[in-house]
């Protein structure tokens, strides 16, 4: 069965009485070139072990199978189990897990499922649950490398750069983690049915916190409070969350002793710049 026909996919939903569900996000990819690029893109060998969340009706946990040593794909829709025993029915290497990725451990789902291979993570991702899935899995600190096709505004801002109006809090928590890429775009017209935006496949390789972060928690502080209100420049964002323990000229003095001018924005700020401006502020 071609998992990316049009007619047989909708052969297959008839038979089953499959309904899309919009609280899931639900889109069927009918372009068989997409699963294939995104597999490729994973890297996934013999020696892996693939972590995939919502595998829909299976297209890309197929091509995965024939890339990896084992596929678990965790499924919410309990209606598609019985589609993917049908779609993947010969692929001896998967296994579908009926759960919500979100209230899963993953750390001990991995050490449970990938005895013996390398974790890497891929997935076509519903848009609703992007930023928590890929946060629980940089936090996870388990996977080679974590590929997903996920909506390309938020890929965007996953990798910009500071000074961009794409750059904030999420940018910076990514690129903390893991070296970020943009690899390619996925049209609306690729999907059943058809997304209103273009997505974007996206590769994380995770990698450790970079060593001038010293106290991360301290560091994610000041980096959330510099985004929190984007139209207010850095000094009184900090004013905003740490003005019970500085006034207003101590913050400017801070800002000055890291060599910030007193009127930029947090989004102009690089990681380095904002490890710095954590340090000064926990040690004063």
């Amino acid at each position: 069965m071609n998992l990316c026909d049009l007619n047989q996919i909708k052969a297959l939903l008839a038979r089953h009485g499959f309904r899309f569900s919009k609280s899931m996000g639900q889109n069927f990819l009918i372009e068989d070139w997409v699963p294939r690029d995104i597999a490729a893109a994973s890297g996934a060998g013999a020696d892996n072990g693939v972590l995939e969340v919502g595998p829909g009706i299976g297209p890309l946990t197929r091509e995965l199978s024939h890339l990896a040593g084992k596929v678990v794909s965790v499924e919410l829709d309990r209606s598609l189990l019985p589609i993917l025993e049908e779609t993947l029915t010969d692929r001896n290497n998967v296994e579908i897990i009926s759960g919500d990725i979100l209230k899963t451990d993953t750390p001990a789902l991995v050490r449970d499922k990938f005895a013996g291979l390398t974790p890497i993570a891929c997935a076509n991702l519903p848009y609703n649950i992007t930023t928590p899935v890929l946060t629980a899995f940089l936090e996870a600190g388990c996977f080679q490398s974590i590929t997903v096709m996920i909506q390309r505004e938020v890929a965007h801002r996953i990798c910009a750069q500071p000074g961009s109006g794409d750059y904030g809090a999420f940018s910076v928590y990514c690129q903390a983690h893991a070296k970020t890429e943009l690899l390619f775009d996925v049209p609306p017209e690729c999907f059943i049915p058809a997304p209103k935006v273009t997505s974007s496949v996206l590769r994380l390789i995770p990698k450790p916190l970079p060593e001038e972060i010293s106290d991360p928690d301290a560091f994610f502080k000041v980096v959330k409070a510099a985004f929190a209100q984007r139209r207010k420049t850095l000094l009184n964002a900090l004013s905003a969350v740490y003005g019970s323990r500085f006034s207003k000229e101590e913050l400017l003095s801070v800002l000055q002793s890291c060599g910030l001018p007193g009127d930029i924005r947090g989004e102009r700020l690089s990681i380095p710049q904002f490890a710095a401006l954590a340090r000064v502020l926990e040690t004063r």
